[in-house]
């Protein structure tokens, strides 16, 4: 058997020894490290802590890079928050194993297949990123009008060739507080288009998740999410299981662009600027179940819809109650057919018409609590607890497409006249 050799490292000075030691194969930290400027580990080595220990980087420094098969563990990293804490080195051909294990982060994690990485699996398990700014990161995915900020935590396969494939397995990933949410989206995976390299996610788990990208007011192609999914991402399954909440214009709160399986919601999904949808389906998504509530709050003209399927496929759907505020904020939207849509305690909005943002477009929308458009079809809608609305003359219920099979409890009832 192979012998591991282990150094520990108490000062900077030993640590930066350890890194470029190329006999070493693990490095554990003892106490705090400050004054760091970027480190790379080589590959196959890992870097840990005996106990809990925070590595500290200079304002101008990203934090650490990995290469193929590393390990980080039981670490803080602190990087100014438009740095990178984790990133990767893009002139190997295989990642290998990437794992990320109980990490405390400020600064973005960005793990990109770009340059000659074509391959490579990543774990990252129990990663809280306090605080990170991704807006000055010029380079977003783009589609259907609009272009995409990118996560505090990303992983993104940019290679154009299909047989190309990244494999994350990623659970309890959180970013943000209450108070100081991540400026950008949240979590973002992403492969390069449709038919480009493949980012093949066997679970996606989040855990509280606080997002708010800045947006300047008004502006029509540019959105964030607090969790994205977006094109050329095949992802089993996709569990929030903290809640999820953004602040800012064209802030979704949950966006998907690729391919999911199952889509669980655990706990209230929150947005507070104007055109932040709750949710959006333009890709795939075969079975989708929120256990906790929609909940949007536009301001002014400019409503934040509860839910919308513009393009792509929904076989099944099963949301708790939806809430909206403000005019041009839509409970659900269907604009493609689907298949079965159940709510259990309604749907309710407050607002009238207004504008509201549909593929970089600001469109005039009533905010209708239920609306099938021309082109969108239902075939099962099963809603208890009633449709209602509270804006003048506008309809709980439109269909300008069509709905195979209806039921309603709770009645339809409008207070707008």
């Amino acid at each position: 058997m192979e012998t591991i050799k282990q150094r520990d490292v108490s000062t900077a000075q030993d640590l930066i020894a350890a890194v470029r030691d190329r006999s070493v194969d693990r490095i554990v930290v003892f106490g705090d490290l400050a004054g760091l400027s970027s480190l790379e580990l080589l590959p196959d080595k890992a870097l840990t802590a005996a106990a809990r220990a925070t590595l500290q980087f200079k304002d101008d420094s990203d934090g650490i890079r990995l290469s193929s098969n590393n390990k980080l563990e039981n670490l803080t990293l602190i990087a100014a928050p438009e740095k990178r804490a984790i990133f990767n080195d893009t002139t190997v051909t295989d990642l290998g194993c990437l794992e990320l294990r109980n990490l405390t982060l400020t600064g973005a994690v960005q793990i990109l297949a770009a340059d000659r990485v074509r391959s490579g699996h990543v774990e990252a398990h129990n990663i809280d990123i306090v605080s990170a700014d991704t807006r000055g990161y010029e380079a977003r995915p783009k589609a259907y009008g609009v272009e995409v900020i990118t996560g505090a935590f990303t992983i993104w396969n940019q290679q154009l060739d299909p047989s190309t494939a990244i494999t994350p397995d990623l659970t309890e990933i959180s970013t943000g507080r209450p108070n100081s949410p991540v400026r950008g989206s949240g979590i973002f995976v992403s492969g390069a288009s449709e038919t480009g390299g493949r980012l093949i996610v066997r679970r996606l788990e989040t855990g509280v998740i606080h997002c708010d990208a800045g947006i300047a007011h008004g502006t029509p192609d540019r959105i964030s999410a607090g969790v994205f999914t977006s094109y050329g991402a095949i992802v089993d399954l996709v569990r929030t299981r903290g809640r999820v909440t953004t602040y800012g214009p064209n802030d979704m709160a949950l966006d998907n662009w690729g391919v999911v399986d199952r889509w669980i919601s655990e706990e209230k999904i929150t947005t507070y600027g104007p055109s932040g949808i709750g949710l959006v389906n333009i890709g795939a998504i075969n079975s989708l179940t929120l256990n906790g509530p929609i909940e949007t709050f536009g301001r002014g003209a400019r409503g934040a819809r509860g839910f919308n399927v513009y393009s792509g496929t929904l076989k099944f759907a099963e949301f708790d109650r939806i809430v909206t505020r403000g005019n041009g904020a839509v409970g659900i939207q269907i604009s493609q057919p689907v298949g079965e849509i159940s709510v259990r305690r309604g749907i309710e909005t407050f607002g009238g018409s207004g504008e509201s943002l549909v593929k970089g477009v600001m469109t005039n929308l009533p905010a209708i609590a239920f609306s099938v458009k021309a082109g969108g079809a239902v075939r099962a809608l099963t809603v208890a607890g009633g449709l209602t609305t509270h804006g003048s003359a506008i309809a709980p219920l439109d269909v300008e497409g069509s709905v195979e099979s209806l039921f309603l409890k709770g009645g339809v009832t409008t207070s707008g006249g």
